[in-house]
Parts: structure tokens; sequence; C-alpha cells
């Protein structure tokens, strides 16, 4: 290694680098950076504006919330007529200078102490401060932009998430090494962690997963620096958890029921949801719905009095004991609602006749992603849906239990290295309707099992109705795509694949090298389909015994039918039934040489289609590979599921195929169901443990 000692000093206790003056206090601002701009005179022209913006991002790490003090400077670099440098320009010119005129001494980040954020938004501005509890609360680093035209018009809610996002980037070296506190009275974690969010909140609330975020009420303030730092825009940012305005709607008519809630804060935090009703309910029963759902949004914010809206007369004198409830189901709903209400200080619930345009927002024929609300979600049953008690035995503790009370009662382990663990493990977690959900990659949310509801699922995709006795890896495919999780899955799929007996005994034995796939020409779905005959099996039902198999070259669907003869007549008949009115005309069909498919009567038919037959070659039956594949998957399935009961193979044979289609390939990586219908198949275990 070699050195410039021109460039290099030792021996020192401090000095300038990188732009900076480093000391044993910290890091401070260089001098001469403030000096040019204190020194400098009010700019006359773009020019000088521009050089004077250029200096002050030079320095914006030293200044807090310095984007709303330089608005008004700021506003003189976008297209205007004339330039004018106004008193509100030269108020906050002079407020930047007396500032640069002792600039704050930013702290150097302890490695082992946590940071804290706190953040501050106005109507064209977010702005942050990262710091760190010491003997006082220490700077570390000030950041502060202007909002963009767009996102000014964002709720004050999203404002704050949009800060908290932009500070996680900037600072993306602190969020990734250190557990980040965000102190505010806004309730943005409670909002983040709910998984019915749509649209920029749910990117974000991905984004910021992966960091080790906790969310604290705002604490006594003990740094000078910091209280300036609030105080710029204490009447626009701090929140305050007092009285909760709320305006429910909920309607029904031909095209469904739902509902809309607006939650109005003390300091304009709003927070919008929509509902759509997947059941029928009266309009009545909508606006009961309505409340319930608004009741519950304000719950988990963190609201304590409240002011309910409704524009139900009925549904508001019937809960203020105004008017008797005499419909069986409504009284249902007002004795939940009272229920509920003993969870708030106080609730008051007032009628206000107006139209039904909250509601509409959930009942319109427009998509989720398109709504302008925050929240959307779907209501799969009425909120008083009874259902049946019965005593059983506490469950022990698994892995669930402890993220679930760490995300509703913040529980931590008292070993500090666990606790920090389960925080980062618990970003990627949200609790739905009781039941705990992991945010996944391929479909947004999955199901977390515990081992008894682990060893079920793994039993039903395996060897169910639907099953398919797969390999591991397959099998935890399988899991994943029909939305579970628990944190040994892989494993679990493995060993469960090795102590099935069906799968060791008709496993494959791999005596060659894998080769490399070939390609294909398929040009779109179900243009060229193989096709082959499987037999003799043992007689079956209907004294069937050979097997007619097709599969498509592009999807990799499957048809088969067991037949008794295999005559060209059958073959034909089978083109017709199961290909042709189903699937379209193909463009190809691959074929052996055998006489049931070298027919003239069945080639005048495929000819007469524009199909074109084409043969594999006699001592090559590998031409065909598409087709011999799934023979052979076919056949080794059949002998996993009937095990010494082999004349039954043609009931068997409807599973089979099902199980195959509802299988991701190794080639694809998907369904061959999902490929052919754009979605992947509703299958029973789904419905024994509904996801």
């Amino acid at each position: 290694m070699r050195l410039n000692l021109e460039k290099c000093v030792f021996g020192v206790s401090g000095g300038k680098f990188l732009g900076f003056m480093l000391s044993a206090r910290g890091i401070e601002a260089n001098p001469d950076k403030c000096m040019a701009i204190v020194n400098m005179v009010s700019p006359q022209n773009l020019k000088e504006v521009q050089k004077l913006a250029g200096r002050l991002t030079a320095l914006s790490r030293f200044l807090p919330c310095l984007a709303e003090i330089a608005k008004p400077i700021v506003g003189l670099l976008r297209k205007v007529k004339k330039f004018e440098w106004s008193i509100g320009c030269e108020e906050a010119f002079q407020t930047l200078k007396e500032r640069l005129g002792s600039p704050p001494v930013l702290s150097k980040p302890d490695p082992e102490a946590d940071m804290v954020v706190y953040l501050c938004v106005s109507s064209d501005a977010i702005s942050a401060i990262l710091i760190q509890e010491k003997e006082e609360q220490q700077p570390i680093y000030f950041i502060s932009r202007m909002l963009q035209k767009a996102e000014t018009r964002y709720q004050l809610l999203e404002k704050v998430a949009l800060g908290l996002v932009h500070t996680a980037r900037r600072l993306r070296q602190y969020f990734q090494t250190h557990r980040v506190i965000i102190q505010t009275d806004c309730p943005i974690a409670k909002v983040l962690r709910k998984p019915e969010l749509a649209g920029r909140m749910m990117a974000w609330s991905i984004e910021l997963s992966e960091f080790d975020i906790s969310f604290e009420p705002r604490g006594p303030i003990k740094s000078q620096y910091l209280v300036d730092f609030i105080n710029e825009l204490q009447p626009k940012g701090h929140f305050a958890s007092d009285l909760w305005t709320m305006h429910v709607d909920g309607s029904s008519n031909s095209q469904g029921s739902g509902a809309g809630i607006i939650l109005e804060g003390p300091t304009r935090v709003t927070l919008e949801q929509s509902l759509r009703f997947a059941f029928k309910a009266s309009n009545n029963q909508a606006e009961y719905e309505a409340l319930l759902a608004g009741l519950r949004l304000a719950q988990e914010i963190g609201a304590r009095r409240l002011i309910c809206w409704t524009d139900s007369k009925v549904v508001a004198e019937q809960v203020n004991d105004n008017f008797q409830v005499k419909d069986t189901n409504l009284l249902k709903y007002y004795h939940l609602f009272q229920r509920m209400r003993n969870a708030f200080d106080e609730v008051q619930v007032k009628h206000t006749p107006r139209a039904d345009q909250l509601a509409r927002l959930a009942t319109s024929t427009r998509k989720p992603g398109h709504l302008r609300t925050t929240l959307h979600l779907d209501l799969a049953t009425p909120s008083v849906t009874s259902t049946e008690c019965m005593t059983v035995e506490e469950p022990t503790r698994t892995w669930i239990t402890e993220i679930i009370d760490f995300l509703e009662q913040g529980k931590e382990p008292s070993d500090p290295s666990a606790a920090k663990k389960l925080r980062t493990q618990a970003a990627k977690y949200s609790i739905v309707g009781g039941d705990l959900y992991r945010r996944g990659f391929s479909v947004p949310l999955l199901k977390c099992l515990d081992s008894v509801q682990a060893d079920y699922v793994l039993r039903e995709i395996h060897e169910g109705i639907c099953g398919f006795h797969s390999r591991g890896r397959t099998l935890a495919a399988k899991v994943l795509r029909a939305g579970y999780y628990w944190p040994t899955l892989k494993d679990d799929c493995a060993k469960f694949v090795k102590h099935c007996i069906s799968c060791q005994r008709h496993g494959n034995l791999i005596h060659v090298s894998a080769e490399e796939l070939h390609g294909i020409s398929s040009p779109w779905p179900f243009a060229m389909w193989g096709m082959d005959i499987l037999g003799q099996f043992p007689i079956a039902k209907g004294q069937c015994k050979f097997l007619l198999v097709v599969v498509d070259y592009f999807t990799k669907w499957v048809e088969a039918e067991p037949l008794a003869n295999i005559t060209a007549a059958n073959v034909q008949k089978f083109l017709w039934k199961n290909i042709i009115t189903r699937f379209g005309i193909p463009h190809a069909l691959v074929t052996d040489n055998g006489l049931q498919f070298t027919d003239q009567k069945l080639n005048r038919f495929i000819q007469d289609l524009g199909i074109k037959h084409r043969f594999t070659s006699v001592e090559h039956p590998q031409s065909n590979g598409q087709a011999e594949a799934a023979n052979k998957v076919i056949l080794t399935e059949l002998k996993k599921r009937l095990g010494d009961a082999k004349g039954a193979w043609a009931e068997e044979l409807l599973e089979v195929l099902w199980a195959y289609r509802c299988t991701p390939q190794s080639t694809t990586r998907e369904t061959p169901f999902r490929l052919t219908y754009g979605t992947d198949a509703m299958i029973p275990v789904e419905v024994g443990e509904p996801t």
C-alpha cells in the first residue's frame, strides 16, 4: 500500500474529512461552507438562487426542517414569469443564516444503542431527525424534502408513511444495523400492519418489513434542536389521541352490498376503509355492519373517544335505546354493538341525512386497486354469525403464540438478542381475525400453522383426494401455493416424503445423469398435443384395460380416458370430446405409428380440420417425449395410490389427473391449471384448513 504524505495526517484529535469536520465531539459542519452562506447577500436573480440552493443541499444533514424553512426560496426555482425576492424569501434566508451561525454537532452512532426517529409533516414537506438516547438526545442526521405535486394531495396518514419510507431509504445503513424506534402519536404502526392495505400503503408496508422497526408514543423532549424541530411543524405535524369522528354508511343494491368508513382524528388524521360483503344483507343489516366495522377500525387505531355519524335513523335510534329492536337478526347486532361500545371511554352515535356515497365505494363494480380508499376489505360472513362453542383444552404455546403476543401486547423475551430476533421476525407477520399470517411473494398472505395443522396439510396435499405423491421440494411448493407457512416447512416436507411407504416402494430409481432440457416449439397453449396409449392394465370396471393419454406441449395439461378397445373410432371420439370441443382445434398432433393412429378414416378427419399429424420415429419413442413423460407420471401415481387393489385404476384416474393438473411442473414452475385458466384451483385442503 502506498500513501501520499501530503494528504496524510497522523496523531491529530480532529480535522477536515470528506468535507466535514471530525472531532471527539462528533461530526461538525464545515465552517467555510457555513460562512459562504452567512456572508451571502440576498440573491438578485435565478442563478444566485440556484447557487444558494446548492450550498444548502451540501449542509442539509445539519439543518432540521430545511425543506419547510426554505420553501419560499425553492419556489423561485420553479418556472415563474418574473423573479421576485419576497419578504417570505428574505425571512427564510435570515433564519437559515442564523441556524448556520451555530449549526448542531452530529453525534457518532453507538452500534449497540437503538436509533430513534422523529417524523414531522406539513402540507408541502416531510422532515425527520435521527437521534440516539445517551445522557441526552443527540442528533445524528436531519432529513427533509419537498413533496411532489401529487404527494401534496396525500392524506396526512399517507404523508407520515411516506416520510418514514423516505427516511428508511436515505438512512438504509442505519436501519439495517440498528433497531429503529419511531416515536409518534400518529397511529401509523397499526395501519401499516393491517393486511387489507391497498395501493401505495401496501407497497410501503412490504418495503419497511425488512427492517427492525418498532413504534412508541412520543415521549419527553430533552434536546433544544429537537424542540426546534418539533415546533417548526407543531400545528400540522403533531398528533394527540383525543376525540375521533367517524362517518359510516352501508347500503345494499342489485350489484351487492357493502359499506364505507371515514375515520378522522383530532388533527386531520384521516383513514378510509371500504368493505364489500360476500353475503346477502338488507339495508339495515348493512348499516349495522358498517357501524361495527368502524368500531373495530377505531379500536385497532387506539381511539378512546368517538363520535359516529350514520345516515340510518333506525340504527342510530336503536343503539341509543330510543327505538325498540323487534327484528331478531338486528337484535343480535344491537347486543354486539353494546359489547363493543364498552371497550371505549365514550361512543356517541348520531344521525345525519346524506347520500350513500361512502357505501357506493364498496358496492361499485370498480376493482379494489382503483379505489381511493386506504383500506379495502371483503367481509365473508356477517358479524353476528352464530358458532357452536365447545370446551377444549388450552393449547400449548407454539412458535405462533410468541409472535402474536408481541404483535398484540408487545411482549418480548428477557434475553436482548432473542428480543431483537423476535422484533425482526415479527415485522413480516400480520394478524387477521385472530390468525397469524406471513407476507409472501407468490401470494399476498400465507396462513401460519402449528405442528398439528401442518401435519394435516401435509397429509392432505400429499396423499389426499387431490394428493400427488411428489418429492419434498414439489410438496413444499404446493403448500406455499395453497397459502400456508411454518418455519420448518421444507425440512418437514422432505422428512414426510421419506417416511411415505408408497413413495419409497414405487419411487423412481434413477441410474443415469440428468440431461439438459430440449426446446419444444409450441407457440401458444393447446397448439400441439402429444398422444400415446398405455396398457394393458388389469381389467377394470367396464372391461377397460387401456389408457389413452394426451398432453399439451405448452401448458402440460393432461387428458386421459380408460378404454376397453384401442380402435381408430375411439381415438377420433376422444379427440372430438376431450380436445377439439374443449380447447379448440390444435395446430399439430404428435403420435406414434400404431394402427389406431395411422387409420385412413382418422387421418381424413384430422386433415379436414387442418390439423398437422406428425408421426414419431419407430426406433426412437423419445421423439414424443412429452407424452412418454406424462405416461410415466400417471403410471407411477396410480401405483402409489392403488397398492394391491390394481383393478381400481380406472376409478382413481380422475383424482390422479386432478392432482397432476394442480402440481407445479419442474419445467414451467407453474401448475397446468394456472397456465390454462390463469389462476390456481381450489383444492380440498383449503376447505379443511381455510386460509
